[in-house]
Formats: structure tokens, C-alpha cells, sequence
């Protein structure tokens, strides 16, 4: 018994041993984990957040609404700073790690915090921090995939297997322990994090995007202002649905439990329309794709205006994965089809920051206000007329893009 015991033991290490050299030696594991563990802490607090700030801690819907608008502006400002010390250090790898304990260590103390105005100085401060993980930790990924032909979408899908499956134990562990127990999971999950951001590959020639070049040249392009606005009244409140949709669920019957049931519903049906989305471009074309999936969005968006059962609630959030899934893709092509080369980087730049930042600011701050004067329904019915807006200005587009082939034909 002694000697199985002894070889039982052996063989474990043996394993341990193996396990700590492959995280060691292969980036594309660590890559997968890196992303893995951070959406888990992404998924433990974002979508349970504002229903904190609300049933928690009583805030009203405009705070809710300012609250949680702060990061999407402070992204627009804070991501191209750190990628810019990124590029004048040249450590990609020990920024990224400092930045995710600093989010870990924010993030625990934001659980101390009670006060209004603290919640914001707070907030702030998180998103200075969490700011810099993704954009860096994409370059570094972006980076590795181009230098070994290793597809990106292997590796960032772990990600949304992560945030799908954090906010369901988020969710059941708030009904069980109390809403606090979302800032313990998300500041466990980034310290983990920063141990998987260490073993990254130390590439030392990050990617740079420099905003300013190249913006006169796209301003004076009809089609990329107007897909610009397109992003922004479409996108704007697919981003904020995340703040509000918490509040729909517990408002019409919902458990905190149900909750996490319905974001990993919603997350996890965008993997599969992504996997799709290049073969449906090919055939239909990008906007029509766009059409379709802002098409899509309204109808989720009217339907939880007309005061839904629960179960309708939770039937429709697999919509998300044709929305997302498909837009997503056909709106970066896109941007990328209509901007000349010498100014891509920049025309996804804008893109990403006014088009989603801005869209997603305005949505949730606005959103905020019509919670508190109106309800929830309301939010909804906004996010509805908004998508019927963005849907027109692709019509709009669709038919320069027509003149302008007419015209190449002549």
C-alpha cells in the first residue's frame, strides 16, 4: 500500500511537473487562459452592477446612469495613453500585469465604498486600470497569432467561454452570499489573471495606433462619418443592455440567479453566429448583414418594451448571438473595406472609440435618466427608436455605395 501510495505521488508530481512546463512553454495556452480568467472577473461584476447600485445600495436611476457611463469615456482617454507607454517602455508584458493588479486591488475596494460621489471617484479609477488590459493584451495576442499562424479567434474565444460562464455563478452565488460577492469574485479572478499575464510572451514591438494621423482624410468621407453614427445608434444600446437588462429581469420576477441564467444565454450564443458571420458576409454582403442584425436588435429591444414574461425574457436573449455575432464582424470589415490603407488603424481607431465609446456612454447615461423618470420599459423603447434611426442611416449608406459604383461603371 505504501509503494502505490509512493508512485500514486510520484505520478502526480510527474503531472504537476508537465502541467507548469506547458504553461511555461506554450503561449497559446496561457493566451487562452489569460482570457479565460479576466472575462471571468468581467462576468462576475458588469452585469450584476447596476443591479447593485439598485437594489443594494438604493441609487437612482440617473446615478445608476452616470455611474456607469464613466467607463466607456474613460476608456475613449485612458486606452490610447497606455498604449502610448506601452510603446515608450517597451514592456508590454510587466504594464499589463501591473495594471491587472492594480484593477484586482481597486476592485476589492470598491466593495468598501458606499458613498455616491466615492462611487464614481472609484469607478474612475477602476477603469483607468481595466482599461489597459484588453487593448494590451490583444496587441500581445495579435502580435504572437501573426509571428505563428495561430487563428486569434482559438484564442479570445476563451474569453467569451469565460464571461458566459461567470455570470451564471455570479448570479447564483449573490442569491446565496448577497451582492457584495460580486467585487471578491472579480478581484480573486484578476489576481489570477496577472499570474498568466506574467508567463506572456515579453514581445517588445507592441502595436501602435496613432489616432491623429489619418483623421482629416476620414473625416471628409461620407460613408465613414455616417457608418460612424450607424455604430453609434445601433451598437450604443447592444453595449448598454448590459447595464439595464439585470434590472429588466429582476423587475418583471427575475432571481439574481436568473440573472446570470440569462447573460450566459445571451453570451454564449454570440460565439456561433461569429464562427458563421464571414460565410453569411460573403454571401449577402456587409450591410445588408448590418441591416439584419440592427433589424434583429429592435425587435429584442420592442418586445422588452411591451412588458414581457419572464420566459419570453429569457427565449429572446439568444437574439444576441445573430446581433452581436454578426455585426461585430461586418462592421470592423467594413471600416476596414472603405478606408484606405494608410489610415486603417486610425479608421478602426475612431471607430471602436466614438462609434462604440461614445454610443455606449451616451446610451447608458441617457438610459439612466429614463429609468428614474420613467422605468425600465421606457429604457427599452428608447433603445428601440435609437435602432430604427441607426437602421435608416444604413439604408443611407447603401445607397452612396450604389452611386459610387454607378459612377465607377460609366
Amino acid at each position: 500500500m505504501a509503494i502505490e501510495f509512493y508512485f500514486f505521488k510520484l505520478e502526480g508530481c510527474i503531472f504537476l511537473e508537465l502541467t507548469l512546463r506547458r504553461l511555461n512553454t506554450n503561449p497559446k495556452v496561457n493566451f487562452s487562459l489569460f482570457y479565460f480568467v479576466a472575462f471571468i472577473g468581467v462576468g462576475a461584476m458588469q452585469p450584476m452592477l447596476s443591479v447593485y447600485f439598485k437594489d443594494y445600495i438604493g441609487l437612482t436611476g440617473t446615478q445608476i446612469g452616470t455611474i456607469m457611463s464613466i467607463t466607456p469615456v474613460v476608456a475613449i482617454i485612458a486606452q490610447p495613453v497606455w498604449g502610448m507607454i506601452t510603446d515608450l517602455f517597451q514592456r508590454p508584458r510587466q504594464i499589463l500585469t501591473l495594471t491587472v493588479l492594480a484593477t484586482a486591488i481597486v476592485g476589492i475596494l470598491y466593495s468598501t465604498v458606499h458613498s455616491y460621489v466615492l462611487f464614481i471617484v472609484f469607478t474612475g479609477l477602476l477603469s483607468i486600470f481595466q482599461s489597459a488590459v484588453i487593448p494590451i493584451s490583444d496587441s500581445m495576442a495579435m502580435s504572437y497569432v501573426q509571428k505563428t499562424n495561430v487563428a486569434y479567434g482559438s484564442i479570445r474565444l476563451w474569453g467569451a467561454i469565460g464571461f458566459a460562464l461567470s455570470v451564471l455563478a455570479a448570479g447564483y452565488l449573490s442569491d446565496f452570499f448577497g451582492l457584495p460577492v460580486i467585487f471578491y469574485l472579480f478581484a480573486l479572478a484578476f489576481l489570477v489573471t496577472a499570474f498568466f499575464a506574467w508567463r506572456l510572451p515579453d514581445d517588445r514591438q507592441s502595436a501602435t495606433i496613432n489616432i491623429r494621423t489619418g483623421v482629416k482624410t476620414l473625416v471628409k468621407m461620407p460613408r465613414f462619418m455616417l457608418f460612424l453614427v450607424t455604430t453609434f445608434m445601433i451598437f450604443g444600446p447592444i453595449s448598454a443592455n448590459n447595464v439595464y437588462f439585470g434590472i429588466l429581469i429582476t423587475d418583471v420576477g427575475g432571481t439574481l440567479t436568473g440573472v446570470g441564467i440569462a447573460f450566459l444565454l445571451a453570451a454564449g450564443s454570440e460565439a456561433p453566429f461569429m464562427k458563421v458571420a464571414g460565410g453569411w458576409i460573403q454571401k449577402l454582403g456587409m450591410l445588408p448583414i448590418l441591416i439584419v442584425a440592427g433589424i434583429i436588435s429592435g425587435i429584442r429591444w420592442l418586445i422588452y418594451f411591451l412588458e414581457p414574461s419572464l420566459y419570453i425574457v429569457y427565449a429572446t436573449t439568444i437574439t444576441q448571438g445573430l446581433s452581436v455575432g454578426l455585426f461585430i464582424p461586418a462592421a470592423l470589415q467594413y471600416v476596414r473595406d472603405i478606408s484606405p490603407s494608410s489610415v486603417r488603424a486610425t479608421a478602426v481607431s475612431l471607430y471602436a472609440a466614438i462609434g462604440n465609446g461614445l454610443g455606449s456612454w451616451f446610451c447608458t447615461y441617457i438610459g439612466g435618466i429614463i429609468l428614474e423618470a420613467f422605468g425600465t420599459l421606457q429604457v427599452y423603447l428608447f433603445f428601440t427608436i435609437q435602432t430604427i434611426i441607426g437602421i435608416i442611416v444604413i439604408i443611407i449608406i447603401m445607397g452612396i455605395d450604389r452611386k459610387n459604383r454607378m459612377q465607377l461603371n460609366l
